[in-house]
């Protein structure tokens, strides 16, 4: 089939993500890959400017990842994760996970993040009812934080289009400002951006009662929702108020794991252990599926402590795939050995001093948020001093990420919700741990050309 062939067959049998029939006129046919850089049907070669979806974090072409899979599938295929039976990479890879994480005890595996946090809001809900409490059913989350969009994971999700045509939501999601530094008005309650995010979120527990609310789940650092980076008082504020009023903290490490943010896990920066880690993306660098959750001692001697009736009823018939683990184990081995956490550190360093030069003076450039790894976002304004946004019928994100395109960089823009949007038209920046400076610099040089293209 050639390319138009292939085009016509899309729009006829395959559905997408986020479907809707207008991105698929003339679809991004990715053809292969190789360290940061994918090349189209046409031979164009890009820089793979959001490492796939957040998760390419070895670069692509990695032969080594499809001789682990190739290995373990001529020895074993497939072997059920169900309690009565186990397999050599899953153990390996949960003793693994378990000592990358600091305060983690165990490990489940799912096929992916939506899945690791479904998992995460059932054993908290399991958690409170072997303690006896079992109306510490409820879970804050966060608004602009992406959590999946399962039924559940959407419901948590707060990202109002990813709402509005499966509604009504599950009941028992409550939502709450994040600490989003650009857009807090200080003058309006007196409080630093830290310190009026945590608030909001005690408040959420008090309103509720502390005796109804299982779990608070944040991501270190926003993806999906913009890279939105918090202050740097605010998950130890987090954390505090979790433990007083007797709430879990999940954290959705799904984007900020595996040395995207120079660190092994977003949360390490700020020293604060969750009560469940939530994970994927990373752990195989997407050369296969794979997502979990990792409890702490106190939740897995919970789930061993009741009798076989009252068991922890939840799996996957893909639970702690063998090849997957095995995959997963040599991506971590790749991560270790060619020091590419450490390196994401440095080249977010270089990004986020680029980033600055190129974009501080522009008009239009109300926020940069870089400087924890690979990981960075321009938010844009219409107008600086009021933080005004450009109407959603400018399409600027489109546009932006079109010029991108043509000048061989893929990434993601995320656009203005609706008439009154309360965040800008952002670019996002997460490119694989292996690049170098000079193709950091390479990537701002387009999204300088691309902004003035479209922006001036």
């Amino acid at each position: 089939m050639d390319t138009a062939e292939l085009t016509v067959s899309d729009r006829k049998h395959l559905i997408h993500s986020l479907h809707h029939p207008v991105d698929t006129n003339q679809p991004f046919l990715c053809i292969s890959g190789k360290g940061i850089m994918i090349r189209d049907e046409e031979g164009r070669e890009y820089i793979d400017g959001l490492s796939g979806l957040w998760n390419v974090n070895i670069g692509h072409g990695r032969a080594e990842m499809a001789e682990a899979a190739a290995e373990q599938m001529k020895t074993l295929a497939y072997s059920s994760g169900y309690a009565g039976s186990t397999t050599i990479p899953a153990i390996q890879l949960a003793e693994r996970l378990v000592r990358l994480a600091p305060g983690m005890d165990a490990v489940f595996f799912t096929s992916g993040g939506a899945e690791a946090n479904e998992s995460a809001f059932k054993t908290a809900r399991y958690y409170w009812k072997v303690r006896g409490k079992s109306e510490k059913i409820n879970i804050i989350a966060r608004m602009y934080g992406y959590h999946g969009v399962t039924l559940q994971a959407m419901s948590a999700t707060g990202i109002a289009e990813y709402w509005k045509m499966f509604e009504p939501r599950i009941p028992g999601i409550i939502h709450v400002p994040t600490c989003y530094p650009y857009r807090f008005d200080a003058s309006a309650s007196g409080m630093t951006p830290g310190e009026f995010a945590a608030h909001a979120l005690e408040q959420a527990i008090l309103r509720a009662g502390p005796d109804t609310v299982a779990a608070f789940i944040g991501e270190p650092i926003h993806g999906a929702g913009g890279i939105i980076y918090p202050t740097d008082d605010y998950w130890l504020r987090v954390r505090e108020i979790c433990t007083r009023y007797d709430v879990l903290l999940i954290a959705d490490e799904i984007v900020t794991g595996f040395g995207r943010t120079g660190r092994w896990f977003g949360l390490n920066h700020w020293n604060v252990r969750p009560d469940i880690l939530s994970f994927a993306k990373g752990v195989t660098s997407g050369y296969l599926p794979l997502g979990g959750i990792m409890i702490n001692q106190e939740i897995k001697s919970a789930l061993e402590s009741v009798e076989p009736a009252n068991r922890w009823m939840h799996g996957f018939t893909n639970s702690g795939h063998p090849a997957c683990c095995a995959v997963a184990l040599r991506n971590i081995e790749i991560l270790e050995s060619e020091d590419l956490v450490a390196n994401s550190a440095r080249m977010g360093d270089v990004l986020h001093a680029a980033l600055h030069e190129a974009f501080d003076n522009h008009p239009h450039v109300g926020d940069i948020r870089a400087g924890k790894g690979l990981l960075a976002a321009m938010e844009f304004i219409e107008h600086r001093t009021s933080k005004r946004n450009f109407p959603s019928a400018k399409g600027l994100g489109a546009r932006l990420r079109a010029e991108m395109r043509k000048r061989g960089v893929i990434t993601r823009t995320r656009p203005v919700e609706g008439d009154h949007p309360k965040q800008g038209e952002q670019l996002f920046f997460a490119p694989p741990l292996m690049v170098n400076e000079a193709q950091v610099h390479q990537l701002v040089a387009v999204a300088k050309d691309s902004v003035a293209a479209v922006l001036g």
